[in-house]
């Protein structure tokens, strides 16, 4: 059986005295512990001190205006999939994680601030020392790209597409500050220091804009239909005017690359239908931004080729949403 190094578990009840802990040698916040305990036992993690925010109330709502949706980062993915007032987009991925107790425990912030995941660093301690280790833990080496100065671990996270989709904000607080910042900037493009986000900072809720006439979804890859991380996942979201024609698009490719993929392909779809010409001009351009590696399940050429597929299907159903769904 795996067992965690011995901790220091911590239950701040607010969220000054939880930033306060976080100036300990060796502290790693927990939500939903659904991915640090695995990693701890694992010794991916390593953590002398685990800091819980269960017990700070605010991170547990959902809160709604004309304008916004508010979700805090303790609230489960089941409840964000099963929120009336929710996004398509948001409640789709939510939903495609994991498993049915997964999704009861695992929390908005824990998945938004997943780590990434490769093939050389998944698995156990003693297969990870007999390759002398990788470059994201303790080697100096990226197997996936020997001669790469870089780790090209991917990202793992469903709800950072689905959310970057539709523009959506995080708050991210600290002993001396609070501060909102797009989505999509708190991601980079390396595996081992994913987050721009400081371990000083606690992601405390994300904010999604309302945006009349709009409609989204989330495609996800992966060999089976529940429990398996994606391998690629595609987050698509449109505004459109009485005409149908396109007024906003967002699209944002998942697990291939380190950090989730915003694409300028949605320039292609601005002031048109949705029409197969429209589509397969955006699908050209967006496929240029996909370049997995040989980091994770499937061939990394039959999941480029699926970026195609993945996007068309996305897209198309945009267009048939827009044709017989109102908003």
């Amino acid at each position: 059986m795996l067992r965690c190094p011995p901790f220091t578990y911590h239950t701040p009840q607010t969220m000054s005295e939880a930033v306060r802990l976080l100036h300990q040698d060796d502290v790693r916040i927990v939500a939903g512990g659904t991915d640090l305990v695995p990693n701890l036992k694992r010794r991916h993690q390593q953590a002398k001190h685990l800091v819980s925010l269960h017990q700070i109330p605010e991170l547990h709502t959902i809160t709604e205006t004309d304008s916004m949706v508010t979700i805090g980062a303790l609230v489960t993915l089941a409840e964000i999939a099963a929120a009336p007032q929710m996004m398509r987009v948001v409640s789709m991925a939510a939903r495609s994680i994991a498993s049915s107790h997964i999704q009861n425990t695992g929390t908005l912030g824990g998945n938004l601030c997943l780590d990434t995941r490769c093939n050389y660093y998944n698995q156990s301690y003693q297969w990870r020392q007999s390759i002398d280790f990788c470059m994201k833990e303790q080697g100096d080496t990226c197997w996936v790209a020997p001669g790469s100065p870089r780790c090209w671990a991917v990202s793992s996270t469903d709800m950072a597409p689905a959310l970057i989709a539709l523009n959506a904000t995080v708050t991210l607080v600290s002993q001396n500050n609070t501060e909102t910042i797009n989505l999509a900037d708190m991601y980079r493009d390396d595996g081992m220091d994913y987050l721009t986000k400081q371990p000083s900072q606690i992601v405390t809720q994300v904010q999604i804009p309302k945006t009349q006439g709009q409609h989204s979804t989330y495609w996800k890859l992966r060999r089976r239909g529940s429990i398996d991380f994606p391998v690629l996942s595609i987050a698509a979201a449109a505004s459109f005017d009485k005409n149908k024609h396109v007024t906003q698009a967002r699209l944002v490719l998942g697990a291939v690359a380190s950090y989730p993929i915003l694409s300028t392909a949605t320039s292609e779809l601005i002031g048109h239908p949705l029409t197969p010409q429209t589509i397969e001009a955006c699908i050209n351009k967006a496929i240029t931004n996909a370049k997995p590696m040989d980091n994770t399940d499937h061939t990394l050429g039959w999941r480029k080729q699926m970026t195609k597929h993945y996007i068309r299907g996305a897209l198309n159903e945009l267009e048939t949403l827009a044709t017989t769904v109102h908003p």
